[in-house]
């Protein structure tokens, strides 16, 4: 049974900075892309950043060029560096991997507070 542990999250002040981690293990599917998405207060759950498993990133017109999603060394742990953020950033983050047809790996786990607050 896949296990996904989303964690870095916290309080942080406007222009501060932020990583957040995806550690994956028990999965019987190869990761061949990943995604970080987040759920603000009230709003539905949206998409942040994508790898690719060549490597190719794309990102959201609100975070590009703030955040930064990459692999570790470490095949199935995935992070989020999250720069200059901004109160609009304060959602539950959380991670999904898809499977070579594009199909979601697992389920939505409990994802991690991030608060961006003076």
């Amino acid at each position: 049974q896949v296990q996904v542990v989303e964690s870095g999250g916290g309080l942080v002040q406007p222009g501060g900075s932020l990583s957040l981690s995806c550690a994956v293990s028990g999965s019987s599917f190869t990761i061949y892309a990943m995604g970080w998405y987040r759920q603000g207060p009230g709003n539905q759950r949206e998409w942040v950043a994508t790898l690719s498993n060549t490597g190719t990133t794309n990102y959201a017109n609100s975070v590009k060029g703030r955040f930064t999603i990459f692999r570790a060394n470490a095949k199935d742990t995935f992070y989020l560096q999250m720069n200059r953020v901004q109160p609009e950033d304060t959602a539950v983050y959380y991670c999904q991997g898809y499977t070579q047809g594009g199909n979601q790996i697992w389920n939505w786990g409990q994802g991690t507070q991030v608060t961006v607050s003076s």
